[in-house]
């Protein structure tokens, strides 16, 4: 979502899996291993670190990509592990698109009422809105199980009021999501299916001040479940308390302190995301509630075949919190337009 928007799942669906260690087999010798690494030092610069040729190697020949037993989403992880110390290559953790147009039913006009009245006043219902992911690895081998890594990730999302006219076509909002987490199979597996466990702490603000500052910290666990084309995921999180705003002597609130103490009735408490890939298309979906205020949200995807590695891409989206800035605003947006990574 991923953000549930990202989980898209936007998310996310953000959500990623390594392939269960008892799945992995040892397709090569030590042998085949070494002499993979002797072709790769012809090719790379002289900083590469050995370690980190010799443990894309151990993926390029040890794993099998056709393996029945993996789903989708595990082979989509086993192909990045293959090149993620390539640096010569960026590798997308949620999605990356670009809807040229999403239009909403009920645009946001009040939070800009008092403090941007020209903002009120034109904001269109219609604008371009694009998410751009990428992840590096932070460690150069196996942490504590085979195939586990430590990444840091960035996420950006922007909604930008490129249809309006008299305010010269602003960037409307922006929101920053970087977060490290550590990623591992686990060796179990209900009804046929593998699981895949992420844990990390992300931080995610819009990088305004004053009246316009949105902003939290929390800490998560997300249990992922594939089989097949079939992708689930269980975020839960827990947010990083923050010290209260103070008024200062000039009657401005005080920079420091909680922008948004309310953002769980509306956030909620965790994302559930669902994946699932058939035949040359792609749906997604992902859900956010807070049972206590009955406050949440739903987004609904759908990727499909255009040209070469692009793909076009339907988003819908109702509820709450469809950027940091509408936390606690209830809107439906629908957006069309590309999408160059999927979740699958």
């Amino acid at each position: 979502m991923p953000s549930f928007k990202q989980l898209t799942l936007k998310a996310s669906l953000a959500a990623l899996l390594i392939a269960p260690t008892a799945l992995v087999q040892a397709a090569a010798t030590d042998a085949d291993v070494e002499q993979c690494v002797i072709e790769k030092l012809k090719e790379v610069n002289a900083n590469t670190l050995v370690s980190q040729i010799r443990a894309e190697c151990k993926i390029e020949v040890k794993q099998p990509q056709n393996d029945p037993t993996q789903g989708a989403f595990s082979q989509r992880i086993i192909s990045e592990n293959a090149s993620k110390y390539n640096s010569h290559v960026i590798t997308p953790h949620r999605m990356n698109y670009i809807l040229p147009v999403s239009i909403t039913d009920n645009r946001n006009t009040e939070v800009y009422r008092d403090a941007a009245p020209q903002w009120s006043d034109n904001i269109e219902d219609h604008e371009s809105k694009y998410q751009l992911s990428l992840k590096v690895p932070l460690n150069g081998g196996d942490l504590f199980t085979e195939g586990d890594g430590l990444y840091f990730g960035m996420t950006l999302n922007s909604w930008w009021q490129v249809y309006s006219e008299n305010i010269s076509k602003p960037f409307r909002e922006t929101n920053y999501l970087p977060e490290v987490f550590y990623i591992t199979g686990l060796d179990w597996h209900p009804m046929g299916g593998n699981t895949g466990l992420i844990m990390g702490v992300e931080h995610q603000s819009n990088g305004r001040s004053n009246a316009f500052s949105r902003s939290w910290n929390r800490v998560y666990l997300n249990l992922l479940w594939e089989k097949e084309n079939l992708l689930l995921s269980l975020k839960p999180w827990y947010r990083l308390s923050e010290d209260e705003k103070e008024v200062l002597e000039d009657g401005t609130l005080d920079p420091d302190g909680d922008d948004n103490p309310d953002i769980m009735d509306y956030m909620g408490y965790f994302q559930f995301g669902a994946a699932y890939q058939y035949e040359n298309l792609e749906f997604s979906m992902g859900i956010r509630q807070n049972f206590a205020t009955h406050k949440g949200a739903l987004e609904l995807g759908m990727t499909f075949p255009l040209w070469g590695r692009l793909r076009g891409y339907a988003q819908y989206f109702t509820g709450y919190g469809e950027s940091l800035i509408d936390y606690n605003h209830n809107q439906q947006t629908f957006g069309i337009g590309i999408a160059i990574t999927d979740i699958l």
